[in-house]
């Protein structure tokens, strides 16, 4: 800790991210345990913590993330989908596909940015919000086989290729984006069923890594 930061401040951040990674919640006690600090702070750290909706506890005592959480996390998407624009913007046009920014959420991957190329006469509609099963679409794939490796390293191919996404009945391909905390998401294309251009899965592999440099 520096003179700069709040300690108690810390410790909240720090609630959260234990009770976020935990997927039966926490006691008081394992979080005083964790924290290395006495049950009496955890209590006036959850009692604040659940004031501002952020935590809940349920009839065991347990603690768990509370759903204001989601309503911050609504509020990241546009400020996510500004900073990957311009990519998926060059992507779009360069390769005459609709690109995608996609995220996971819960175990479901999630469209939070589509632009379309403006000079093709037919593509792939591909809407904002679109939810899908992780292993149904090579955005969602991209991710999965990207929680492999650790956080600064891509497969050697480093993209995932599909053909006939059942959503969309076209072909897909999509790279992760790598060494962002708290983030998974990916980069990719949708395009008219056909062969995939060899050129494809690099481009996206260089969409994933402009966004998520701009994302950091």
């Amino acid at each position: 800790m520096t003179a700069e930061t709040s300690q108690t401040l810390d410790r909240g951040v720090r609630v959260l991210k234990l009770l976020a990674d935990s997927e039966r919640g926490l006691t008081v006690t394992e979080l005083a345990a964790r924290l290395a600090v006495n049950r009496t702070v955890v209590y006036r750290l959850l009692a604040t913590l659940e004031q501002h909706g952020l935590v809940r506890r349920d009839i065991g005592g347990r603690a768990r993330v509370g759903l204001g959480v989601l309503r911050l996390a609504h509020r990241v998407h546009p400020l996510l989908r500004e900073a990957a624009l311009p990519a998926l913007r060059s992507l779009a046009e360069d390769l005459g596909a609709t690109a995608h920014l996609t995220l996971v959420d819960g175990n479901e991957a999630l469209a939070v940015a589509v632009v379309e190329p403006s000079w093709t006469d037919f593509h792939v509609a591909y809407r904002t919000g679109l939810r899908h099963p992780l292993g149904e679409s090579a955005a969602g794939r991209a991710i999965l086989e990207a929680r492999a490796f650790p956080s600064q390293r891509r497969p050697e191919q480093g993209f995932v290729i599909t053909r006939a996404e059942e959503q969309s009945g076209a072909s897909g391909a999509a790279a992760a984006l790598l060494g962002l905390s708290g983030i998974e998401g990916s980069v990719g294309v949708v395009m008219l069923n056909g062969l995939v251009p060899e050129r494809v899965g690099p481009r996206v592999v260089e969409a994933a890594t402009e966004v998520a440099d701009a994302l950091r």
